[in-house]
């Protein structure tokens, strides 16, 4: 067999083996910090600033507490709610709409990274790029409370959110007892989370290296016809957007803006078209091996499906408010 058949274990480190690392190291990061939330019985004081919003959605503690972890560590909340879901302390229909609950607070974590990376390259149409897109994560949020109020009976009070521990002989908890059975139940998760994700970011993996993505990315970019209402140059930034990272898509509106080829205005309608249209290929690439790791695979598949559509459509709506209205 030809040298360059060989496929050196070594080489698989840097495009594998350490974006793989990473994303087990932010999931046991977030499993772990979700296991001593329950230990020590702390989701309930997270659950307060929540609770008036979660209220009127007719959410549960759970969800609530969820929704405040969310800002802190998506992944975590995603464990939190994985929990709740097995214990039998939400249904699956208030699993579906609390993970959609946590729109806002899930982008907002990673608003700080992505204005940082843009306001560089673009300056102010940074700002209203991501300015728009937070007002979409928003706007998920804010639907997705009218949607549970009709959906879900009200709350029952007082709701549990996680198991209690066990009080102590002299009927306090004990922290540090509270942390043992945290680094109990972290042991006894995380081998489930490390068996379930490590296959499918590897599939994922596999099916980049044959080039499934990228017939994925021509076809959407065959069926671009519908985006004649851009100029031609946004084109090879909403290319980029669909067949790299954001951050590839940013050089070439950068040297658009700067070459005059392309308005503030133009830039930012090409990138958040270049958003909705890398949905599939994100959700695939990033989320499903992220989700695969809490819950079971076909619920994971459905969570990311409601997710995503909830996401591209309001994303749409706010790209064409603001086409209409500049």
């Amino acid at each position: 067999m030809p040298e360059a058949d060989i496929v050196l274990p070594a080489a698989l480190w840097e495009p594998l083996g350490l974006p793989l690392l990473r994303l087990l190291a932010g999931l046991a990061a977030g499993l772990l910090l979700a296991s001593a939330l329950e230990s020590l019985n702390w989701a309930r004081f997270l659950a307060r600033p929540a609770r008036p919003l979660a209220r009127a959605a007719h959410l549960s503690e759970s969800s609530c507490a969820a929704f405040a972890l969310s800002f802190v560590s998506p992944a975590a909340a995603n464990s939190l709610l994985a929990n709740a879901h097995s214990g039998g302390l939400i249904s699956g229909r208030e699993l579906t709409l609390a993970n959609l609950f946590n729109s806002l607070p899930a982008y907002m974590v990673h608003t700080p990274s992505i204005f940082l990376l843009a306001w560089p390259v673009l300056g102010s149409p940074a700002v209203v790029y991501v300015g728009l897109t937070l007002l979409a994560a928003a706007a998920r949020t804010g639907v997705t409370v009218i949607l549970a109020a009709m959906m879900l009976p009200p709350a029952k009070a007082p709701a549990r959110s996680v198991s209690p521990p066990k009080p102590t002989p002299a009927g306090k908890a004990c922290p540090r007892d509270a942390l043992k059975r945290a680094g109990r139940r972290f042991a006894r998760r995380l081998p489930k989370l490390v068996l379930i994700t490590v296959p499918v970011y590897a599939l994922m993996y596999a099916l980049q290296r044959l080039g499934q993505f990228a017939l994925l990315q021509e076809w959407l970019a065959v069926h671009m016809a519908w985006l004649g209402f851009l100029k031609s140059e946004a084109m090879g930034v909403i290319a980029l957007h669909l067949a790299a990272e954001f951050g590839a898509a940013l050089g070439a509106a950068g040297f658009a803006l700067q070459s005059g080829s392309l308005t503030p205005r133009d830039i930012v309608l090409a990138l958040m078209v270049g958003n909705i249209l890398s949905t599939p290929v994100r959700a695939l690439r990033h989320q499903l091996p992220a989700y695969a790791g809490f819950f079971r695979p076909p619920l994971a598949l459905k969570l990311i499906l409601a997710n995503q559509a909830l996401r591209a459509v309001s994303m749409a709506i706010v790209a064409i408010l603001y086409y209409w209205y500049t």
